[in-house]
């Protein structure tokens, strides 16, 4: 088993403690990031972390966890299960 195999195997766990530590277990990526906003991707989909003065505590790539600390105002699952459909592909329905 190579090292995406086992990182894809992974439970996806998240532990927000006093909205100013996040730990992220089954990440796969981690997609951009500031000390505003974090994108990544997860075994479960991808997930936006919005907050203030946000750093990277902790990166474990071989077990896919990341520690983020700061003020953590809110964290959204973006559904990437839907396809935007271009003008083209309404006009042509």
């Amino acid at each position: 088993m190579d090292k995406i195999d086992a990182i894809t195997n992974l439970n996806h766990n998240i532990t927000i403690n006093e909205r100013k530590n996040i730990i992220i277990s089954g990440v796969k990526k981690i997609e951009s990031f500031d000390d505003e906003e974090f994108l990544l991707e997860t075994t479960m989909g991808n997930i936006t972390i919005k907050g203030n003065e946000l750093e990277i505590i902790k990166l474990d790539t071989y077990q896919g966890t990341v520690s983020i600390k700061g003020i953590i105002i809110s964290l959204t699952y973006i559904d990437n299960s839907k396809k935007e459909e271009g003008v083209f592909s309404k006009l042509f329905k």
